[in-house]
């Protein structure tokens, strides 16, 4: 059985007298792609930026590995890293000098061996010793992940990854968040696009009116939905028929 690897529990935010989060509870277990679904300015970015120890929570309780953000924010720090929706890349550099650059950042011993054996599991060698001024968006943000991977974090968060990309990008982008998870790694991820989260994710959350209304797998998610309607085949509803259902649902009460 897995264990959590993120407990989160009655978290509020408000900025001023707008109210963010009004009591997020969540748990992500080890090893997962945990898909975080909401309209802007739900509050997504707010609550990966208190996961991230970026910003404190008015009131609640968030773990990271072990580790409570608030009273231990740097040892939770050792678990995460954090790639927002832009990508993050020194452009005058090389893509193995940004590597590099992070390893020392990060005071890693071998900062050059870091960057070698990120190039080379990203397959970037033809582009690792060109300026990232000059690499395509999808190339951009691969860089910017493999970045985020220097030190072995054990969670990752991914602010909307593939925001901007054309769409051959954003299926790199899609394999390489499934490398990540079945290489153990953790990906926390916002998006926009709901057919990101339905190809991806191993658990799906709703973010709306600063709670979360839904949580659970794309199939536990169909079946809040009546049943499908048959005519000559079976149409099973699409995650974004689910999320528009749940939200208006919510609405009307």
């Amino acid at each position: 059985m897995k264990k959590s690897i993120i407990r989160i529990k009655g978290v509020k935010k408000a900025y001023k007298d707008v109210e963010v989060l009004k009591g997020v509870d969540m748990d992500v277990e080890h090893g997962d792609i945990f898909a975080l679904l909401g309209s802007n300015g739900a509050g997504k970015t707010t609550l990966i930026r208190i996961m991230a120890t970026l910003l404190k929570a008015d009131t609640g309780n968030v773990m990271i590995n072990g580790y409570d953000v608030e009273k231990k924010p740097g040892e939770a720090r050792g678990s995460i890293s954090l790639t927002g929706q832009f990508a993050a890349i020194d452009e005058i550099l090389t893509g193995r000098e940004n590597l590099q650059m992070i390893a020392k950042l990060r005071h890693l011993k071998n900062p050059n061996e870091v960057a070698d054996e990120l190039v080379n599991r990203f397959d970037m060698s033809k582009a690792a010793d060109r300026r990232v001024g000059t690499y395509s968006g999808g190339m951009k943000r691969r860089i910017d992940i493999a970045m985020s991977l220097v030190g072995n974090p054990k969670i990752i968060f991914l602010d909307e990854p593939t925001t901007g990309l054309d769409p051959e990008a954003r299926l790199e982008v899609w394999k390489i968040i499934k490398e990540l998870s079945d290489a153990g790694t953790t990906v926390f991820l916002t998006t926009q696009y709901l057919e990101e989260a339905e190809q991806l994710a191993d658990k799906i959350a709703i973010l709306h009116g600063g709670k979360i209304i839904a949580l659970n797998t794309l199939e536990g998610l169909k079946k809040l939905l009546p049943p499908a309607k048959v005519e000559y085949v079976e149409k099973q509803p699409t995650l974004e028929e689910i999320f528009l259902a749940i939200i208006d649902e919510k609405e009307e009460k």
